[in-house]
């Protein structure tokens, strides 16, 4: 969603003139917050921090803000049918509608991708209250997704005006912070999107994989990752590829019904208890075929975690030329096949397990097939 063509300038050029020194939040809007609030407190162990609806004066949605480590989730489901956010969930199901980041001026990361072809979705405004003054606007990115740009240099309070505290007890199970955010597109848009990152938000492409590196019998797709300039915020970018049946990408866009986030990957500096802690709490992960661990130590060499263990867990491994890492991912995390989790620890490796891909699509192949959508 951009004003005007984004230039087709090359990926290695300077491109820097956006500072963003964080993720800030992702803010999900959902069907019923204090459920959704319920789920990332209890099973994954988030510390619920604060709260807005009508007890704070907020006649509009109730909300509740959660943390983990430098990971920060914003729930929010509306009061009324009539509300943008009902309107939202009745589409997509419960769904990310905000990827906030953190910058030093807003008005200059507003006004420098707007020059450069980003849709207004607000300009930038002010909200106070005794905690101080909050400083935010807002662009269009693919599908209905929206980067808000934060400044909360100035505000102490516990989350933004309206919000007030909360203090709950909480078992955290170790996720420390977002380590990239995946969003799907259309077939033939994949270009497009990271174009519009590198141009308008000064983005650099970091890694590409194509349907010969993500692909079995049936199905590929295609991603591109793009990282700003200080590497903090990864966002790889796919689309579906031709095949004999229906990508992972298309079931995702058949039911969320619109391009948006696929997944979100959090780290976690202990990838086995953490893991123990999830299952315990009844989160469901992808499991690849047990071969995979047959010829896991011929493929990716000495690791510090017992392979037994990495095993039994479902947990899946890959190297590059920097180290090693680990990840897993979850099934859906509600009844539409659509978001999901990802979680990864890493050992040096700046990769996104390559080497893990063909294992992965075919895990989701057969989770597919079992929904009748393969």
């Amino acid at each position: 969603m951009v004003q005007k063509t984004v230039d087709e300038r090359p990926m290695d050029q300077e491109a820097d003139f956006l500072k963003i020194n964080s993720i800030d939040h992702v803010h999900w809007w959902v069907g019923n917050a204090k459920q959704a609030m319920y789920y990332w407190w209890k099973a994954f162990g988030f510390k619920p921090v604060a709260y807005s609806g009508l007890e704070t004066g907020n006649r509009e949605f109730a909300s509740y803000v959660l943390e983990s480590g430098k990971i920060r989730f914003v729930i929010s489901a509306p009061y009324r049918p009539t509300s943008e956010i009902a309107a939202h969930q009745m589409l997509h199901g419960d769904g990310v509608k905000v990827i906030a980041l953190g910058v030093d001026d807003v008005e200059s990361a507003f006004e420098e991708t707007t020059k450069r072809g980003a849709k207004p979705a607000w300009s930038p405004r002010e909200e106070a209250d005794e905690y101080g003054v909050i400083r935010t606007a807002a662009i269009h990115t693919y599908g209905e997704v929206l980067h808000v740009f934060v400044d909360r240099s100035d505000y102490n309070g516990a989350f933004m005006p309206s919000y007030q505290p909360l203090d709950l007890p909480h078992e955290s199970a170790g996720l420390a912070a977002i380590d990239h955010i995946v969003g799907n597109v259309q077939l033939g848009k994949m270009n497009y999107w990271v174009q519009f990152y590198h141009d308008v938000m000064g983005f650099r492409q970091l890694l590409h994989f194509d349907d010969k590196d993500i692909s079995t019998e049936y199905s590929a797709l295609m991603s591109k990752v793009m990282s700003n300039g200080n590497g903090r915020v990864k966002f790889p970018i796919n689309e579906p590829a031709e095949g004999k049946r229906k990508s992972q990408i298309e079931e995702y866009l058949d039911y969320y019904m619109t391009p948006g986030v696929q997944h979100i990957a959090m780290s976690t500096g202990d990838i086995i208890t953490t893991m123990k802690i999830l299952r315990s709490r009844g989160i469901e992960f992808l499991r690849v075929p047990d071969t995979y661990y047959d010829v896991l130590p011929e493929r990716v060499g000495e690791i510090k975690e017992d392979l037994a263990t990495i095993r039994e867990l479902g947990i899946l491994v890959d190297r590059d030329d920097e180290g090693y890492l680990l990840q897993v991912f979850s099934r859906p995390l509600q009844d539409r096949p659509t978001a999901f989790v990802e979680i990864i620890q890493r050992h040096g490796a700046r990769g996104f397990g390559k080497g893990n891909f063909k294992a992965l699509f075919e895990a989701l192949e057969l989770e597919q097939a079992r929904r009748g959508n393969l």
